[in-house]
């Protein structure tokens, strides 16, 4: 089964209202013979511009991520479900690209090294020491003047 992530925005409501969406919306990917990965929470934030859902204006609303596994055939009934649920300002699903994922190595023993001793403050060190030299400007005219200045 492919994984999918869901991200969404959910209308702002109190926690036992957003906690009964949440466990619905788990609820319908699990019915579809789905398994949920991962859950994320990233806040309650004002919305960048006001949105208007099921004939509500919302101005702020609460921003979840779903990373689930589900056969494709599922995805359909799932967008139409999310798209009648009124509690769901903004919904998407899109297909996680795992492929280009990146390995992550452990670099706590060179974040312990004292600041002038690690890679990358000597990098942003070297960048500073570069935009020091100014360039001197050459007029190219041929004329041992600037013929401009007052």
């Amino acid at each position: 089964m492919p994984t999918y992530e869901l991200s969404m925005i959910l209308r702002q409501m109190s926690r036992p209202d957003m906690i009964a969406t949440l466990k619905r919306t788990a609820t319908a990917i699990f019915d579809k013979g789905g398994v949920i990965r991962k859950l994320d929470n990233l806040g309650t934030k004002p919305l960048p511009f006001k949105t208007s859902s099921h004939g509500v204006v919302h101005r702020s609303g609460s921003y979840f991520v779903f990373r689930f596994d589900t056969p494709p055939s599922a995805i359909e009934d799932l967008d139409e479900e999310y798209g009648r649920d009124v509690d769901i300002v903004r919904k998407r699903i899109y297909l996680a690209d795992f492929t280009q994922q990146q390995e992550i190595t452990c670099t706590l023993h060179e974040e312990l090294l004292p600041p002038a001793y690690r890679k990358d403050v000597q990098k942003m060190i070297r960048t500073a020491e570069r935009s020091k030299t100014k360039k001197v400007f050459q007029y190219n005219t041929g004329l041992d003047y600037y013929p401009f200045q007052k």
